[in-house]
């Protein structure tokens, strides 16, 4: 080999690719890694709004519909005003709405408590008759029939034209105690006649009681009284008429119920 001929080169082998980095050694740097960094802070809203499938961040905002908001912000504004209407409403009901205060008490009919105690009474009954319409009924009670040993007694009570009560009393009891419990009293206040007979008065001022009492010769007792006026109570008085047995015919309905009495 001479000195002019060329030394040869040392044969160089192909460089190997680079293995793509891996890892956090992979994170770009520089200036590549400034610019990653505000589109990953924008890519986080995004993904928080990407719909209502999406779950809402804890302690952030949670959606609702327009109605719900409606509701939850309008308050009870609405509720009261409903209320007040509603109210107003009731009032304007109540006052157009006739009304009495007048007590109004049932009719009875007395038939069959009168067609038993004309048949099966110990003694002779007495009973109204050709009272006017405006005489209305409104209790009877019949107590010791065919009950042997106790005092037979029939309570028929009125409503009398002016709206206050009388009520006839009879019974076999012995006169004095049952005068004393029908009057309320126990001290006469006179005399007064009646249809060509005498009764005598009785004044319970503490109850705004008056009573005709009459005691028959047969020992029954018969007793007008209630809060009407001696003028009423001698019109129900002259009204009775004794009744006899087998005179007074069957009805065809029972009579109404107990009623409370007057």
């Amino acid at each position: 080999m001479s000195e002019k001929t060329p030394a040869p080169t040392p044969e160089s082998t192909p460089a190997e690719p680079e293995a793509a980095p891996t890892g956090p050694e992979a994170a770009p740097t520089g200036p590549e890694a400034a610019s990653a960094e505000p589109e990953a802070a924008r890519a986080e809203p995004a993904a928080a709004s990407a719909g209502p499938e999406a779950a809402p961040r804890p302690g952030g905002p949670i959606p609702v519909s327009p109605a719900v908001h409606k509701r939850l912000t309008t308050g009870l504004g609405g509720f009261t005003l409903a209320i007040a209407a509603c109210l107003l409403l009731v009032a304007v009901i109540y006052a157009i709405t006739p009304r009495s205060t007048t007590e109004i008490l049932p009719v009875v009919d007395y038939r069959s408590q009168l067609w038993a105690m004309s048949n099966d009474a110990p003694y002779r009954v007495w009973a109204p008759e050709g009272l006017p319409d405006r005489w209305r009924p409104t209790s009877s009670r019949v107590s010791g029939l065919n009950e042997k040993g106790k005092p037979v007694a029939w309570h028929l009570g009125f409503v009398t034209p002016s709206d206050e009560h009388a009520a006839l009393e009879q019974s076999d009891e012995k006169a004095e105690p049952f005068i004393r419990r029908m009057t309320n009293d126990r001290i006469p206040d006179g005399a007064q006649q009646v249809a060509g007979a005498q009764w005598t008065r009785y004044v319970a001022e503490s109850r705004k009681q008056n009573s005709l009492v009459r005691t028959l010769p047969n020992g029954v007792s018969v007793v007008v009284t209630g809060t009407a006026s001696f003028e009423e109570l001698a019109a129900l008085a002259s009204s009775l008429k004794e009744q006899r047995k087998g005179e007074v015919p069957l009805p065809t309905s029972p009579a109404s119920p107990g009623t409370p009495r007057s």
